[in-house]
C-alpha cells in the first residue's frame, strides 16, 4: 500500500468511526423511539463494513511497542444510559460470542454499543493526533479482539427486532383473509 493509499484508507476508517460515534449519540437522543432500532441497525452495519475492511488488511504494525497516550477515554456513560432507557425491554438480548462454542450469553445492547464506541473513539483520538499507523493498528486489533464480535451480536439482535416488526402478522384479520382466499378458490373451480 502506497503512502497516499495508506493515508486515504486511514481517513476512510476515521470517517466511518466518526459517523458511528455521531450516529449512535444522535440515536440515543432520539425523540421517536420507533426509529431507534432501524437507525442503530444502519449504524452498526456501516461500521462493520469498515471493520471487515480492516480485517482484510495485513496486520498493521505500530511504530512503538507501547501505545502513545492520547488522553482519557471518552465519557460515554450518559449515552449508554439513554440507550438503555430508550431501548427498554429490547436492551437485553442473547449473544453467542464465539460461534464454535455453543454457550449463549446474556448481554445488553446499550452496553455493547457503548463498548464499541469506546474502542472506536480510542482509535479516532490517535488518528486526530496525527498517528495514522497507531490508529489503524488499534482499530484493526480492537475489531478482531473485541468490537467486531460485539457488533455482530448487536447486528443480529437489531435485525431480529426489525424482522419481527416487519414479518409478524397480526391475526385479527385472518378470518377475512381466509374467506377472501376461499372465494377466489371457489371461483376458479367453477
Amino acid at each position: 500500500m502506497s503512502s497516499h493509499e495508506f493515508e486515504e484508507f486511514g481517513q476512510q476508517i476515521a470517517d466511518a468511526a466518526e459517523a458511528y460515534l455521531l450516529g449512535v449519540q444522535a440515536v440515543s437522543r432520539d425523540e421517536e423511539p420507533g426509529s431507534v432500532v432501524p437507525l442503530l441497525l444502519l449504524e452498526v452495519s456501516q461500521l462493520l463494513l469498515a471493520g471487515a475492511r480492516l480485517g482484510a488488511q495485513l496486520d498493521f504494525q505500530p511504530e512503538t511497542e507501547y501505545q502513545p497516550d492520547v488522553g482519557p477515554d471518552a465519557d460515554l456513560d450518559a449515552m449508554r444510559l439513554r440507550l438503555a432507557v430508550i431501548l427498554g425491554d429490547l436492551d437485553t438480548y442473547a449473544h453467542n460470542f464465539e460461534p464454535y462454542d455453543p454457550e449463549t450469553l446474556t448481554s445488553n445492547l446499550s452496553d455493547d454499543l457503548t463498548s464499541i464506541a469506546t474502542d472506536i473513539a480510542n482509535g479516532l483520538r490517535h488518528f486526530r493526533a496525527g498517528n495514522v499507523e497507531e490508529a489503524l493498528w488499534w482499530w484493526q486489533y480492537s475489531y478482531v479482539a473485541s468490537w467486531g464480535s460485539l457488533a455482530i451480536g448487536v447486528l443480529a439482535a437489531l435485525h431480529s427486532v426489525v424482522a419481527h416488526d416487519r414479518l409478524d402478522l397480526d391475526l385479527v384479520d385472518e378470518t377475512d383473509q381466509l374467506e377472501a382466499a376461499d372465494a377466489v378458490l371457489e371461483g376458479e373451480s367453477l
